[in-house]
């Protein structure tokens, strides 16, 4: 996910925002209609986005708050309950896991260090043994890993071709059967950013689905600890070669969140007893990740990050060059001259696109589908869900643990990031690495013909015959694509079990995964055109009068997910 991007963005400054009609920092709200408005979204997301909601983190009392604010909302809206017990809340059992800084790990009798020679990435401890280590292949070259029967009940060690694992490397780490730990050589490439979140304590989900293969422990290594696996240097390895003997007592403190992490679950039931009991799911998740103990000078960090970090997060570890250092300055001195009332400090990150806005869009569209005289024929059914930010945690809970039945779902619709999407915002790259900008009618298409060709098709053709005006931009979508967007939202956790699925987004921008993704910087009308096509493409699917037709291989849905 961290590339070395050095193209410089065309300035979205605040006095250029002003200039195109600047949004109130609060917002008086007004009573919603049954009809998508931009005003409707605007008083949803001054409400779900507000400092109150303290970032929305999963498990705390701000997301709690917020789901509450959802299923207050979908009540009203005359949605029926569809989570547990006849509630609109399906509770999922998160916990913090911490290191146990008493664990052990030798290799040929030399103890190890933990986070400088090894980090234990989970998902469950290793009890004291004696294990056998083994080289397995390269990451990525499957046909290469080697058999069931040669990693047997051994220390599997890969290497990982091209240094990086990204942010989430245990969702990266490749499945090796019979495996009793595998260990991937990649800790002297992880970005520092990974490693300072991966030495915190971690919000784990506590769960083991019937019939779903445990994971065996994942550690990360340096090239040091390899080498003293190995007499033979990595490289010149081939897969099965043996190396020393390692002994592993590897340990977590593992304690259950004090406030409740709740997907929020709503049906509008189908208009045909003989369909009803199928159901096209429109999803988006309610949580962000939350608030520092550090307060940050809002407009200076906007104006950088335009010039520097044009995708936010995922720019993560870009510094300016001294052009663009000159070009901040600038442009910081002429802010505060036009705008002589201080600073501005902030530490909350409100999350107002990521995710406010999809979780509005799917609160408007439910009120719409909702007052409609003639439902669809199939069931609606809306689902908010939490723990995204911290691993797809609650979609991948409810699809393990559907309310309805995970087969009755058709398709999945799911909005993520909904509300930008401007031409001055960096909306990601293409495979090559060429910047991408959005526009007035930009939406980013994400996997809408990789398990279902017909549900790619049906998406253009309500475009076209909705009159939307949308242009749609698939670069994102393109087969192993770095940024493999297409593992990296909810959406993936339906199509593992083969439900096809559409992702819409606006894309990356500066504010992404920043203290300054706030709502008065969203535009409302865009967002409003993309809830408006979700809503009809979710109406046209639900009146079929047959499933939409899955004429792709489904993924293995125990394998780590890969564009």
């Amino acid at each position: 996910m961290h590339r070395c991007r050095l193209l410089l963005l065309a300035l979205c400054t605040p006095a250029a925002a002003a200039a195109q009609g600047e949004l109130p920092r609060t917002h008086r709200p007004a009573p919603t209609v049954p009809a998508i408005t931009p005003g409707d979204l605007m008083t949803r997301l001054y409400v779900l986005a507000d400092d109150s909601m303290q970032g929305r983190e999963a498990g705390t009392p701000g997301n709690a708050k917020a789901t509450a604010y959802i299923a207050a909302e979908i009540k009203r809206a005359g949605l029926l309950p569809g989570g547990d017990d006849g509630t609109y809340f399906q509770t999922i059992p998160l916990k913090t896991r911490t290191f146990d800084t008493t664990s052990t790990f030798t290799v040929a009798g030399a103890s190890l260090t933990a986070f400088t020679d090894y980090l234990a990435l989970g998902p469950r401890p290793l009890d004291s043994q004696s294990l056998a280590i083994v080289f397995g292949g390269v990451v990525g070259d499957s046909a290469g890993l080697i058999a069931p029967e040669q990693a047997s009940g051994k220390l599997v060690v890969l290497r990982v071709h091209g240094g990086g694992l990204g942010l989430r490397p245990l969702r990266a780490a490749p499945g090796v059967p019979g495996a009793a730990a595998v260990a991937l050589v990649a800790l002297d490439s992880l970005p520092a950013q990974a490693l300072a979140f991966l030495r915190r304590p971690r919000t784990v989900l506590d769960d083991n689905p019937a019939g779903q293969a445990a994971q065996p422990p994942v550690f990360l290594i340096s090239g040091a600890t390899a080498a003293k696996m190995f007499t033979t240097p990595l490289e010149q390895l081939m897969p099965g070669a043996a190396g020393t003997t390692a002994a592993v007592a590897v340990r977590f403190d593992i304690v259950p969140i004090a406030d409740p992490a709740r997907n929020v679950v709503g049906i509008v039931p189908g208009s045909d007893p003989q369909l009803r009991g199928e159901y096209v799911a429109i999803g988006a998740h309610n949580d962000h990740i939350g608030f520092s103990g550090r307060a940050v000078d809002h407009d200076s960090i906007r104006i950088w990050n335009h010039v520097v970090r044009p995708e936010g997060a995922d720019d993560a570890g870009k510094q300016a060059t001294p052009e663009q250092q000159a070009r901040v300055d600038s442009l910081l001195a002429r802010f505060r001259a036009g705008h002589p009332g201080g600073s501005r400090a902030d530490s909350i990150a409100n999350g107002a696109d990521d995710d406010g806005s999809g979780s509005v869009a799917a609160l408007e569209i439910a009120e719409r589908i909702a007052s409609l005289k003639r439902k669809p024929k199939r069931s609606i059914l809306f689902v908010w869900h939490t723990g995204e930010e911290k691993g797809l945690l609650g979609s991948r809970y409810f699809t393990d643990h559907p309310t309805v039945p995970r087969d009755s779902i058709v398709a999945q619709l799911n909005m993520d990031m909904v509300g930008r999407g401007a031409a001055s915002d960096e909306t990601g790259r293409t495979k090559d690495g060429a910047a991408l900008h959005g526009g007035p009618r930009y939406l980013q298409l994400v996997g809408s013909r990789r398990l279902s060709t017909e549900l790619g098709d049906l998406v253009e053709q309500v475009n076209r015959a909705g009159r939307h005006g949308l242009v749609f931009d698939y670069s994102i979508d393109a087969d192993g694509h770095p940024a493999n967007i297409y593992c990296r939202s909810d959406h993936y956790e339906y199509a593992r079990y083969g439900i096809p699925i559409t992702f819409f987004t606006t894309g990356l921008h500066s504010d992404y995964h920043q203290v300054t993704d706030e709502p008065e910087y969203i535009d409302y009308e865009h967002m409003a055109r993309v809830a408006s096509l979700v809503e009809d493409v979710a109406v046209r699917v639900a009146d079929l009068d047959h499933r939409v037709v899955v004429d792709h291989p489904k993924p293995d849905r125990n394998a780590p997910c890969r564009q």
